[in-house]
């Protein structure tokens, strides 16, 4: 079955992990991914390694569904198959420190004149501005896009999501602006650029505690559990912060991971009464309503809790939803990697690697009917040096070789 981007090129000159997740989704829909790699590889290859002598996990849970190329673009001979890959492409993706494409001698204007039907897109820890020159990391990226001050509990630090917000989430807005340039293409034939920052892509993702910014000035806010509000959004721990409250309750045995987070809807308030023993909390004016309840949340998830920390979380689970009260256990990465519902829908795989045997990873997100993904291994350091440069190019095996001794591939 054909794919939603069968016939377009991506050349990934991509590294680490903002790029290569927005290159990786481009393969996914059917593209034609070539990752253009320094003869000595992208770093991660060799990051965190856990088999000696195999790529790690980090490059191959990112760069599934490409094929890989070597390529000095330091050299003349280089700078000339660069020109020769860039007139051939779709899309070129890259992110590297601001201005480094440019001094290879590859502005803008450059390669609008190699290919004007070209879509440049490019990732940067920030955009025009005093932050244009910091060197931007995952965390870095929670920091200053809102992320961070807003995580924790009210007396502790601020602290780091463990989802990849500054890194995937700006790929996935990067996917979203290529997509959406290669559409503009099929009406007025040009190419475009394509600028997506780290720091603004989590700030995209915070804007509910934007919003809450500014209900601030009109006074506390009632949804979240803290008791003082100053003049900034509180970290509220495990609360909801919007219409509907939630929070995470223990559920025996108490693991590290033994909860249960349980949202208390308006029509969800009787049968949670009637679950936790406390039938009476229904009908009792101080309880029955929302405008009653919100200044004592901390009070009501306790209740809950007295009921929940007596029953393993599957329990808990199947208790509650069978009430129709909205909830979801907190599922541990092992159980996550060990779940057969999510193997079933394809959202984690298994695939064969000639180094390491197999490994695991995530499967795409994206569900298209008319076009299915199937995950396959990350390729190795150059593995389709012969296939681009050689079948595509036209190059010749002498000077394969010759390029390959000199250093150039």
């Amino acid at each position: 079955m054909s794919k939603a981007l069968d016939g377009i090129r991506v050349l990934d000159m991509t590294h680490v992990q903002s790029g290569p997740s927005a290159t990786q989704l481009l393969a996914w829909l059917g593209a034609d991914v070539i990752k253009l790699e320094a003869v000595s590889g992208d770093i991660t290859r060799r990051q965190l390694r856990d088999v000696p002598d195999a790529d790690s996990l980090y490059f191959t849970m990112l760069n599934c569904n490409k094929r890989s190329i070597t390529l000095n673009t330091k050299t003349p001979r280089g700078k000339e198959l660069l020109t020769e890959l860039i007139a051939r492409s779709d899309v070129l993706v890259e992110n590297f420190g601001p201005g480094a494409v440019d001094r290879m001698g590859f502005t803008w204007e450059r390669i609008q004149e190699i290919n004007p039907r070209i879509v440049y897109a490019s990732i940067k820890g920030f955009g025009e501005g005093p932050y244009t020159g910091f060197k931007a990391y995952e965390v870095v990226a929670q920091a200053m896009g809102g992320a961070m001050a807003t995580t924790g509990f009210a007396d502790g630090p601020p602290l780091a999501t463990g989802a990849q917000i500054g890194d995937s989430g700006t790929g996935v807005h990067c996917v979203a602006g290529i997509l959406a340039a290669l559409f503009q293409r099929t009406r007025t034939g040009r190419g475009q650029r394509v600028n997506v920052a780290m720091q603004h892509a989590v700030l995209n993702l915070c804007r509910v505690k934007l919003r809450d910014q500014q209900r601030l000035s009109h006074g506390p806010l009632t949804e979240y559990p803290n008791e003082d509000f100053g003049a900034e959004v509180p970290r509220s721990g495990n609360a909801s912060g919007g219409g509907q409250p939630g929070w995470a309750v223990k559920c025996a045995p108490g693991g590290p991971n033994d909860y249960v987070y349980v949202i208390v809807q308006p029509v969800g308030w009787r049968p949670l009464t009637e679950l936790i023993g406390r039938p009476e909390l229904a009908e009792d004016p101080d309880w029955a309503t929302p405008e009653a309840r919100l200044p004592k949340l901390t009070k009501v998830f306790q209740l809950i809790e007295e009921w929940s920390s007596t029953l393993p979380k599957w329990e808990v689970l199947a208790r509650l939803t069978a009430r129709d009260v909205p909830c979801g256990p907190i599922l541990s990465t092992k159980e996550i990697i060990e779940d057969p519902s999510l193997a079933a829908d394809g959202m984690v795989v298994e695939v064969a690697h000639p180094q390491r045997g197999s490994f695991t990873t995530v499967g795409s997100p994206l569900k298209l009917s008319d076009s299915p993904v199937e995950v396959h291994r990350s390729p190795l350091l150059g593995e389709h040096n012969a296939e681009v440069y050689g079948a595509e190019l036209g190059l010749g095996e002498a000077e394969l070789e010759r390029l390959k001794t000199t250093g150039v591939i």
